[in-house]
């Protein structure tokens, strides 16, 4: 299963989203802290505004009078909820007044302040004073307030975040979906380099940097385009005057053949005859191989071709030929398999291959043609193999390999051309080594470049 290329434009959206979720957990933390720190302050000047009032009160009314205020203010209820607490009691900590039951881990003499327990689970703000010789007294805060404040701030928090996270990301969906659609314009520029020209004008409208990429890609696209463009001219124009005078030259061996020459001057003429259309074989493989390569990659021009139907032909076709050299060609071909590319040049392709086996296996051997989907297209014979020296050379123009330890005739551009055209499709050509205890020979392998 081929997975889907990983998009950047998605990636950077999600980042957003990630650090837009990170800076408000860090801003909600900040304001958490702050809000708890300012709630816990304000208890603690609470207590120390209700403890100067209740001193006052005993110094210029006495212990009843406190006593009574003490009542007085545990019999109201605050409206913000920030409930007080106290603690009238004699130096053995034994209650006076109060609604505390027992006296808290603090030291009156110092005037000790720090966070008690009131109840179970409750605390609160507190903070101790002597009074007297044997009389004491403790005032404290709880904190009510502070847990429903800061309950309030995360609630606020999470649907504002939520909201704020959701436009980034209908923001960043927006911003990545018009960059993915302006890579793609030049990503498919590269696929189909004939629409250079359009891509050079359309990355002059908004001016930023993608907009200077697509102007540049399109400048090197249709620079590319012309200078293949020179190439094939060049290249047809080169053939065209190679062959015109090789044809000549062949249609004047054709006449002094005519004229019944002497034996040896006709075997010569023969000779020179085939040496012309290897020539001229050679150039048309160049000129194949190298316009193959100029269209690597490039999907232009190919159309779906029944490669089960064309394979089927082919071996059809050269099963006499098998048959004449002493030879048994068989082939299991898998129905339906397809492909886009050219019939011409997959032909091409397939033809090659099959000369190549039954050049080189002697008679008596045999060639196996295989295909399955994918499209994976196996051509092995049981002949002498390839030398291991050569294995990484076969596919080099101009170079034949040793097969038995002697040379090999022929351009040596048979495979070269076959690779060449297998990766104009999108496919390698490679050489596999034999199943271990098979009858050795060579074994190629045409399928999908991974």
């Amino acid at each position: 299963m081929i997975r889907p290329p990983r998009s950047i434009f998605t990636r950077l959206a999600g980042a957003a989203i990630l650090l837009s979720l990170v800076l408000l957990a860090g801003l909600w933390w900040l304001t958490q802290v702050s809000v708890g720190a300012t709630l816990q302050e304000a208890a603690r000047a609470q207590v120390d505004v209700d403890l100067a009032g209740l001193v006052d009160i005993y110094a210029t009314g006495g212990q009843a009078e406190l006593q009574a205020r003490i009542n007085d203010r545990i019999a109201l209820i605050p409206a913000e909820g920030n409930a007080p607490h106290y603690l009238l009691a004699n130096d053995r900590g034994e209650r006076i007044a109060g609604d505390l039951r027992k006296w808290p881990l603090l030291d009156p003499a110092v005037s000790e302040s720090g966070v008690i327990a009131i109840g179970e689970g409750a605390r609160a703000h507190a903070r101790a004073v002597q009074l007297g010789p044997d009389l004491r007294l403790v005032v404290a805060r709880s904190a009510d307030l502070e847990a429903p404040v800061l309950a309030s701030i995360t609630t606020a928090f999470a649907a504002g975040g939520a909201v704020f996270v959701a436009l980034v990301a209908l923001l960043g969906r927006f911003a990545a979906h018009g960059l993915a659609r302006r890579i793609a314009r030049i990503n498919l520029a590269f696929r189909e380099p004939q629409d250079a020209a359009s891509l050079a004008a359309a990355g002059r409208t908004d001016g930023d940097e993608i907009d200077e990429l697509a102007a540049n890609s399109a400048s090197a696209l249709v620079r590319v385009n012309d200078l293949v463009a020179a190439y094939k001219d060049t290249s047809e124009q080169i053939a065209h005057e190679i062959r015109t005078p090789l044809s000549h030259l062949d249609n004047r061996l054709v006449k002094a053949l005519a004229s019944q020459p002497a034996p040896a001057v006709a075997e010569r003429l023969a000779e020179a005859r085939a040496e012309i259309r290897r020539i001229v074989q050679t150039l048309e493989s160049l000129l194949d191989i190298a316009a193959s390569k100029a269209h690597r990659g490039d999907r232009s021009g190919l159309a779906p071709v029944d490669l089960s139907a064309l394979v089927t032909g082919i071996c059809e076709l050269y099963a006499g030929s098998a048959e004449e050299a002493g030879l048994t060609l068989d082939w299991t071909i898998a129905p339906g398999v397809e492909i886009k590319g050219d019939a011409r040049q997959l032909r091409r392709l397939v033809t090659n291959m099959l000369d190549n086996a039954i050049k080189y296996v002697p008679s008596g051997g045999r060639v196996a043609v295989t295909l399955e989907p994918g499209p994976v297209l196996v051509v092995a014979d049981d002949g002498p193999g390839i030398d291991p020296c050569d294995r990484e050379r076969i596919f080099e123009r101009f170079y034949r390999g040793r097969a038995l330890g002697e040379e090999t005739s022929g351009s040596g551009l048979g495979l070269a051309l076959a690779r060449a055209i297998a990766e104009r499709h999108g496919l390698a050509l490679t050489l596999e080594e034999p199943l271990a205890g098979g009858p050795g020979g060579a074994v190629f392998v045409i399928a999908a470049a991974s």
